[in-house]
């Protein structure tokens, strides 16, 4: 295999929609409560992406030193275990991509603030820093609190809350109105749910080589049975959470779509219940992360033609 086949397979970009998904929600409800700034969308893309291709390559180097990737693991072969790339390698590589989300990020605030180092800019800055050190203390270093079952909560806050209303504020230059705009609090807890019962299947799929490895995930403290409550607690909250947003704002019969539009969600939460622990649940993650791209998708799409529906439809009454 080719050195950028390696970095590439090493990168796991089949993850990426979860990092795009919450940045799809924040800008299209930007969009719909106030205005969107592309510049600061795509910014918002780019350092989503690379923070989570981070995240990525610090977990295949945190896994690799703990021993947790060994031939028990039932996840695909990883760039570390497989001998593709030395770890100095992948420390080096870790260590760029620091450097691009670091840039990337600051760039962002910069538009952002309008060029003015104010008040948001440093609280929004060490949000950033600390997504950084998240996405690299998940599974590296003495205390990696993936270790300890707190990987969940990291992924919840992160991807949902921190994630979609982060990027809401960013594109609204900072102008939240509490009345109008604390809606959003349901696409972000929904996001959030989503995006961590993709971690909750890859646990799942791997909790009898993380016990043995000594990664007390979720599933490994709650067993087996209550792994799959938890699981049908997140993939249900998650749903209605988003449906919650788009039934509370004013209704057009589209926004129904998505709830057809939610079938590999759920497909998922059907296989992760009837199947035992195995390499199939490596379809069941790609499954997911393309479930929720698509329910993503749709509840933008359905949402933005909505709010076009209804007022086209309120200046047809008013000229009549």
């Amino acid at each position: 295999m080719s050195t950028i086949k390696v970095w590439i397979s090493a990168f796991r970009l089949r993850t990426l929609p979860l990092a795009t998904a919450a940045i799809l929600v924040g800008s299209s409800i930007a969009d719909l409560h106030h205005s969107l700034d592309i510049n600061i969308s795509i910014l918002c893309f780019t350092t989503a992406i690379a923070l989570q291709i981070l995240s990525n390559l610090a977990n295949d180097y945190g896994d690799f030193t703990k021993g947790t990737d060994n031939e028990k693991r039932l996840g695909n072969m990883r760039a570390l275990q497989s001998g593709s790339i030395t770890q100095k390698q992948m420390l080096m590589m870790i260590i760029v991509f620091v450097g691009i989300c670091l840039y990337s990020g600051i760039t962002l605030l910069y538009q952002a603030v309008d060029g003015n180092i104010n008040k948001q800019f440093v609280i929004f800055f060490l949000i950033g820093i600390a997504s950084i050190i998240a996405a690299i203390k998940y599974t590296v270093g003495k205390n990696a609190y993936g270790y300890s079952g707190l990987g969940d909560i990291a992924v919840f806050v992160f991807f949902g809350p921190v994630a979609v209303i982060g990027t809401f504020l960013l594109n609204t230059h900072f102008e939240f109105n509490a009345q109008n705009d604390l809606l959003i609090l349901l696409p972000a807890n929904g996001i959030g749910l989503l995006c961590t019962a993709v971690l909750n299947t890859n646990n799942i799929r791997d909790i009898e080589n993380d016990r043995d490895s000594g990664k007390l995930t979720v599933p490994v403290k709650i067993g087996l049975h209550h792994a799959r409550v938890y699981h049908t607690f997140l993939i249900v909250g998650g749903i209605l959470s988003m449906l919650a947003y788009s039934f509370s704002t004013p209704f057009h019969w589209i926004k129904l779509l998505q709830i057809p539009a939610a079938i590999l969600i759920v497909k998922n939460l059907i296989d992760v219940r009837k199947t035992e622990p195995s390499p199939t649940f490596n379809l069941f993650l790609k499954e997911l992360s393309l479930g929720i791209l698509l329910f993503v998708l749709f509840f933008v799409f359905t949402n933005a033609a909505a709010a076009i529906f209804l007022s086209t439809e309120s200046i047809i009454k008013v000229m009549k």
